[in-house]
């Protein structure tokens, strides 16, 4: 069976997806966010499970993250709130966190759990490629879970066509070598990396994120990527309006 994210790429617009923090900000949240961004057109979602050391995410994540895990957000709670998921839901979910809460719940365990509920994909930041490769790749493979990785300003183009040899579904492209959460807008050096990035034909297309806010800063982010993902801004946005507002916050980007 194809992967719902491969599926997704094949569509002819520019992908907008929103990374939200499991368990924020009410415990039982989870499930309705995910219902609502799918009936508000986002085409795709990262789930973040919280971790009390998150090295990648700027202080908005930071603090969800700290209250999820507070209202009681673990693994196993989040398999339970997402194991009815495919039955109203049919975008593709990515859970995004560090491996140490995968390792400590078991590499197989968890990829098997994914399968099950249906998690198409996973972005793991500080699960190296390397070691992605000599021991888990097999595991994700035989799961049907791409492994997605990431790629910054400072990669080189060699590691970049390596990172792209080994991926499927698509590349995920920080936008700056900061936290995320930690820019407005974007300047030249993101502007000449998008172009590098562009011109180099991967075979992966692109997912821009870190920096994405706005209809502004979503139209420059896919320029020349197939698509860009939001988190930071969305977080904000649910602390200030709780659930209700979702609409509006996917209909100001689109706009």
């Amino acid at each position: 069976m194809i992967n719902r994210i491969n599926q997704k790429m094949k569509e002819d617009k520019k992908l907008l997806s929103i990374y939200f923090t499991a368990g924020y900000p009410a415990l039982n949240d989870t499930v309705k966010i995910i219902q609502d961004l799918e009936k508000n057109g986002i085409d795709m979602i990262e789930i973040g499970l919280p971790f009390s050391d998150p090295l990648a995410d700027g202080p908005t994540i930071q603090e969800s993250s700290t209250r999820a895990l507070t209202n009681g957000m673990t693994t196993e709670k989040l398999f339970e709130q997402l194991k009815d998921i495919r039955q109203t839901v049919s975008i593709p979910l990515i859970i995004m966190g560090y491996f140490n809460p995968m390792l400590q719940y078991g590499v197989e365990a968890f990829c098997q759990k994914c399968q099950e509920i249906g998690i198409d994909g996973i972005i793991m930041p500080d699960l190296p490629l390397d070691v992605y490769q000599a021991d888990y790749e097999t595991v994700f493979k035989e799961y049907g879970l791409i492994n997605v990785f990431l790629i910054t300003p400072q990669t080189s183009d060699e590691r970049i066509r390596q990172i792209d040899s080994a991926s499927d579904g698509f590349i995920y492209m920080v936008s700056s070598a900061s936290v995320t959460g930690s820019k407005s807008g974007f300047g030249n050096t993101q502007t000449d990396y998008f172009e590098r990035i562009a011109k180099m034909n991967l075979n992966n297309p692109q997912i821009v994120g870190f920096g994405i806010k706005d209809s502004e800063t979503f139209k420059a982010a896919t320029k020349n990527a197939k698509g860009a993902i939001i988190g930071s801004a969305f977080i904000k946005h649910l602390t200030s309006n709780g659930l209700g507002e979702i609409n509006s916050f996917t209909k100001s980007i689109r706009d």
